[in-house]
């Protein structure tokens, strides 16, 4: 790359110019909403204890705060996860007042709930009482809400707005503008883009203006007072364009690619707009590496894999009487899956469909509404239920609880062929639920299965105990609100 003696003199007048720009990026946001959660959360538990100790006549001290402290450091880590399974943290769940509420509230009451479920199974003294997490539920919403509310009304003010130009109005730079206005906070706008296709500079793209051609971004940004530059160009990208990015930078203005942003916004990769950037979508440094990630992981499957099957052998002899009378043929049901390095295997699930359900042997997908399904599947697939004998895959090592959902052997022939980096998918175990199940539907196309492919990469790039346990408890609410399909 070389920066011209024109380029450096821009930099050098700018820097006398103009002021640095002042502004909270998006991951900025979430880190304070966290703090500031943290602190009210553990007040609420601090005061909570203190209204349970004038109750019950207790002397409140530090002392009795230090006994309770380990209860406290859990509580506060379950509010977290339950937060982020509540999307309490997505930039536009956090400038949207109701929305906000509804996650806190949920957030709160399954806090509550989970407790009570707990207190029963801890043995005096070492148990909080029911009481104290009760002033705690009544106390908390009002500090939590209280809090987003200021914070609505400060990133509210025009100093801490947000304005963007997309560098690039090809179909990334559409994609992400769509994406901002999408899933980006309320104080977050983008003002225009900068393209070198002199057609486009004639033209609104999703209704905003090109503003000019690349080599005019150092001084557009510097009239348009933008506080973000965002990159929307996926081939290579040439030296002098490079150079103009270099110069934003070093103003204050925070630079960042499509792909990273998208990425940041919707929890999803963008897979069909990385085009060179091929390291975007592979989980190079990625946490699944880990050894201690990967021992903790099968600890958890086992753990849970036990309960669940002693669980699922209660109430199977009711699914088998059920599954056998509403149509003849077996309870259960076999179909080759392609695993971790292409392995495939007998995924094992109760009968949803007729049987013969493809008599010519032809891989069809599955409808929304489709005919070789039995009246007691279309309720198995809602409540998930069908796919609780994978516990059995899970328990022998060829899937996970959590990771990308086994496809047949045709489909992935079929979609590595259509789809770039399909094949990443079997970097890492199939799972009994996963990231894409909890945020889509069921994949009945290639184009459903793309966008399952995105909402895969992410948890693939981003793999960690606390994102395991979102998608479990996420996988909860669609056993218990029936979104199964």
């Amino acid at each position: 790359m070389v920066i011209t003696k024109e380029t450096a003199l821009n930099s050098v007048n700018m820097t006398h110019s103009r002021r640095r720009v002042f502004s909270v990026q998006l991951a900025e946001h979430k880190q304070i909403l966290m703090t500031v959660d943290g602190i009210l959360v553990l007040t609420a538990l601090v005061l909570g204890l203190w209204l349970g100790a004038q109750r019950s006549g207790w002397l409140f001290s530090f002392e009795l705060i230090l006994s309770y402290s380990p209860w406290f450091v859990g509580l506060m880590i379950l509010y977290f996860i339950l937060a982020a399974a509540n999307d309490a943290y997505r930039p536009r769940i956090t400038s949207d007042s109701v929305a906000t509420t509804i996650a806190l509230v949920k957030t709160i009451l399954g806090t509550f709930i989970f407790y009570l479920l707990l207190y029963g199974l801890i043995p005096y003294p070492y148990a909080l009482p029911r009481h104290f997490i009760g002033f705690f539920a009544i106390i908390s919403p009002f500090l939590l809400l209280g809090w987003r509310r200021l914070y609505s009304l400060i990133f509210a003010i025009p100093a801490f707005q947000r304005k963007a130009i997309v560098v690039g109005a090809g179909w990334a730079g559409e994609t992400i503008t769509k994406t901002l206005k999408d899933f980006a906070p309320a104080h977050f706008d983008v003002v225009g883009f900068v393209d070198d296709d002199p057609v486009k500079q004639q033209e609104l793209i999703q209704g905003l203006p090109v503003l000019g051609p690349i080599p005019a971004l150092v001084s557009l940004a510097q009239k348009t007072k933008v506080t973000d530059i965002v990159l929307a160009i996926n081939q290579d990208v040439p030296g002098e364009v490079l150079a103009s990015l270099l110069v934003c930078y070093e103003q204050g203005l925070h630079v960042s690619t499509m792909s990273d942003l998208y990425e940041r916004l919707t929890d999803r990769v963008p897979v069909e707009h990385i085009g060179d950037n091929w390291f975007v979508a592979l989980p190079l440094n990625g946490q699944g590496q880990n050894l201690s990630y990967r021992i903790a992981k099968r600890c958890l499957d086992l753990l849970i894999t036990v309960i669940g099957l002693a669980i699922f052998g209660l109430i199977f002899p009711l699914l088998a009487v059920v599954v056998a009378f509403d149509s003849p043929g077996p309870v259960f049901y076999r179909q080759k899956r392609v695993g971790r390095a292409g392995q495939v295997f007998e995924l094992i699930k109760l009968r949803s469909m007729f049987v013969d359900a493809e008599e010519d042997g032809q891989a069809r997908w599955a409808e929304k509404y489709d005919t070789r399904v039995t009246r007691t599947g279309y309720f198995l697939r809602r409540t998930r239920l069908d796919e609780l004998p994978q516990l059995l895959n899970v328990l022998r090592g060829e899937m996970s609880l959590v990771g990308p959902r086994p496809e047949r052997p045709e489909f992935v022939l079929e979609l590595q062929q259509q789809i770039p980096f399909y094949r990443t998918r079997l970097t890492v175990k199939p799972g009994l639920t996963g990231w894409a199940q909890v945020n889509y539907d069921y994949g009945r196309s290639v184009t459903d299965a793309l966008e399952k492919l995105r909402y895969d990469l992410y948890y693939i790039k981003h793999q960690s105990l606390q994102l395991d346990l979102i998608i479990l408890l996420k996988t909860v609410g669609v056993f218990l609100f029936l979104k199964g399909t």
